[in-house]
């Protein structure tokens, strides 16, 4: 795991720095909460631990059935 300090409005750069994946971004600092951006194309899921552990849990979903 890969431990970092920012401060508000610096960002993180994911993956080539010349054409990025994302870029993760501290947008805000008020007491012990800390809003941070996501800057990903919409082909690249992100969700908070507890969606995607829900969406684990509930496993694979039927989306279409081919048959007669």
């Amino acid at each position: 795991m890969l431990v970092i300090t920012r401060r508000e409005g610096e960002e993180v750069v994911i993956g080539d720095p010349k054409n990025p994946i994302g870029v993760v971004r501290i947008a805000n600092i008020k007491g012990d909460r800390v809003r941070i951006a996501f800057e990903f194309p919409r082909e690249v899921d992100v969700h908070r631990r507890e969606v995607a552990d829900q969406i684990l849990s509930e496993g694979p979903s039927v989306v279409a059935k081919i048959g007669s």
